[in-house]
């Protein structure tokens, strides 16, 4: 992601500040292995089981997994007659997906002929990810989607004086802060539950998942007649890059300031 998205060395536009530039095609592709063994299961069964997978960028895209088509159950794909065309890739043609009393319609895609500039997708399989049931990185379970081993979560104590501000009102103030660093986003701060005025919270339904930091929850936040939904979030069972910030709340959204030492933070 952090290599293709804005800011990233294969993004269209190149960051300024670089000695170089990268000569080629405005749209970029790179691929290189996956560095370990990946699963996918539908309907109980093994969609695909591969130690030769890889990952493919794409200028603008999330990284995509290809993987051998000799490494999925051919049982279990029927093709279909749906095409999209790629102008860097080429034309794809596409498997529906059947397992038990369930299908998958157009679950995955491969090029038989990529453009020759892409010579290398020749043989490979590429799946929707969440058109699977399960997904195991080794026999780690995995959400969301691969995880992308450029993209880097990184969690620091900080001194810094923290306080949420909504409405004029103070929600929470801290010293004790957590800073969460994510390869492509603005720094997060997150709070000690201890230093939040939680009875500002109220319950929410919603629910995110994110591959590097886990399953996250929400509250929303009222103050007076000011409702802001889903402002505040935190992981209950954070993932291992991120268990410094279990028990930790994290405020984003309109309406919402977080603000470190006077200065409102992106």
């Amino acid at each position: 992601m952090s290599l293709t998205l804005p800011g990233g060395p294969l993004a269209r536009r190149s960051p300024d500040t670089v000695n170089y530039r990268v000569d080629g095609p405005a749209h970029r592709l790179f691929q290189h292995p996956f560095p370990r063994r990946v699963r996918a299961h539908f309907g109980g069964r093994t969609v695909l089981d591969s130690v030769r997978g890889a990952l493919l960028h794409e200028t603008g895209l999330p990284p995509q997994l290809y993987v051998p088509r000799e490494d999925v159950d051919d049982s279990l794909l029927t093709a279909t007659d749906h095409r999209t065309h790629c102008p860097f890739k080429g034309d794809a043609r596409y498997f529906s997906l059947a397992a038990g009393d369930r299908t998958a319609e157009n679950a995955l895609w491969h090029y038989p002929d990529p453009l020759p500039e892409a010579r290398w997708l020749a043989g490979l399989v590429a799946p929707y990810f969440a058109r699977m049931d399960a997904w195991f990185d080794e026999d780690e379970e995995i959400h969301g989607h691969l995880r992308d081993p450029y993209h880097r979560v990184d969690v620091r104590p900080t001194s810094r004086d923290v306080r949420v501000v909504a409405g004029g009102v103070e929600i929470a103030a801290t010293r004790h802060a957590m800073l969460l660093s994510e390869t492509g986003l603005p720094n997060r701060y997150y709070v000690p539950r201890r230093d939040v005025r939680v009875d500002h919270l109220e319950p929410s339904a919603t629910h995110t998942v994110c591959p590097y930091k886990g399953r996250a929850s929400y509250r929303s936040l009222r103050v007076g007649p000011l409702s802001l939904p889903d402002t505040a979030f935190w992981y209950p069972e954070p993932l291992q890059d991120a268990v410094r910030v279990a028990d930790h709340l994290c405020f984003h959204g309109e309406g919402v300031e977080t603000r470190v030492d006077g200065e409102v933070a992106g």
